[in-house]
């Protein structure tokens, strides 16, 4: 089956989770099962770019990869959207570990594919009260019991932080699993500026708070904290 495709690019270097600052090819999928109030990627399920999307099979999508990014990379991010809905997603992984490329996937953690356990860099990003959606805990216990029993790559679990109700989420999820690698991110809540430094400044301010947050916080010891790189670096430029 095809894979709807928004876009592709890079080389670029990863801006969040567990493989921040990595090189690597973006592949951006369709499509999401959620609607966070937040989202920095809302045209990949709100209907605005339908026309933009391609259903492409994973040799025309390595086609492309190859012609961005020629010999210059070993890894390829998966993106979304929430790209744990596609099932058939795997053909995919297969072609690329093939290739002897490394892959990166994010998602809520809200459906659970068996392909999951083939990613080598996967982020479990479950959604905070902030959002507006909510978690079911019972599949993301089912989908990190089976991942600590057969995956064969990494997995950690990342929260993206924009209020106080967000923190103790996070906690909630740290105690909650425990042995997971907990990332907590500082959120963008300025999607719209073009004034790269005005938001940098802001960016900077916010990521300090949540480091002395945390810095304060008996239960959350064990966590990395974590700036949105690419906002630091590129504002809010698509593409990069």
């Amino acid at each position: 089956m095809k894979i709807p495709v928004l876009e592709i690019f890079g080389p670029t270097i990863q801006g969040e989770g567990m493989v921040i600052g990595r090189k690597t090819m973006f592949v951006r999928t369709a499509g999401c099962d959620y609607s966070c109030s937040w989202c920095d990627s809302q045209f990949t399920w709100n209907g605005s770019e339908k026309d933009k999307i391609q259903l492409m099979e994973p040799e025309e999508i390595w086609g492309e990869l190859m012609e961005l990014g020629g010999e210059r990379f070993e890894h390829v991010t998966i993106s979304g959207g929430n790209p744990g809905l596609l099932r058939h997603l795997d053909g995919l992984v297969d072609l690329l570990h093939g290739k002897n490329i490394k892959t990166a996937l994010e998602t809520q953690g809200s459906k659970w594919q068996p392909w999951f356990t083939k990613i080598d860099d996967l982020t479990l990003s479950p959604k905070p009260p902030s959002s507006g959606m909510e978690t079911n805990f019972e599949i993301l216990d089912q989908i990190i019991d089976t991942l600590d029993r057969e995956q064969t790559g990494k997995f950690s679990l990342k929260v993206v932080i924009f209020e106080q109700n967000d923190l103790q989420y996070a906690i909630k999820v740290h105690q909650r699993y425990p042995d997971a690698e907990l990332f907590l991110q500082v959120g963008n809540d300025d999607l719209e500026t073009l004034d790269d430094e005005k938001l940098l400044i802001h960016l900077l301010s916010e990521y300090e708070q949540l480091i002395d947050q945390v810095m304060e916080s008996d239960e959350l010891k064990d966590v990395r904290i974590l700036p949105q790189l690419h906002t630091f670096l590129w504002g809010n430029k698509r593409g990069v």
